[in-house]
């Protein structure tokens, strides 16, 4: 393994990578590959690559990593009963 780092950093270096690309690159990466390997479970993703999931979730939206869940959306049936609620209100007070 070893050597297979070694041959990726002679490659940045050769190919006049700065640090920070380089570093930019192996992360995205890394991450990229965890969250597949996990089926996008972010929880599972941030453990395997020891980080906290806050940081995985800041590193997914600076790397533009789409591997986040949709949110769901509150129960329609609690905003719905209030809506129709303050419209009867409305009605009534009319």
């Amino acid at each position: 393994m070893k050597e297979s780092f070694d041959a990726l950093i002679d490659h940045l270096v050769q190919s006049g990578f700065f640090l920070e690309q380089a570093v930019e690159i192996i992360e995205k990466g890394m991450i990229e590959r965890v969250l597949a390997r996990t089926q996008g479970n972010q929880s599972e993703a941030s453990k395997a690559l020891g980080i906290h999931r806050n940081t995985l979730q800041r590193k997914m939206i600076e790397f533009e990593i789409d591997g986040r869940r949709p949110r769901r959306k509150p129960a329609g049936r609690a905003i719905g009963k209030r809506a129709v609620s303050r419209t009867e209100r409305r009605r009534k007070a009319s």
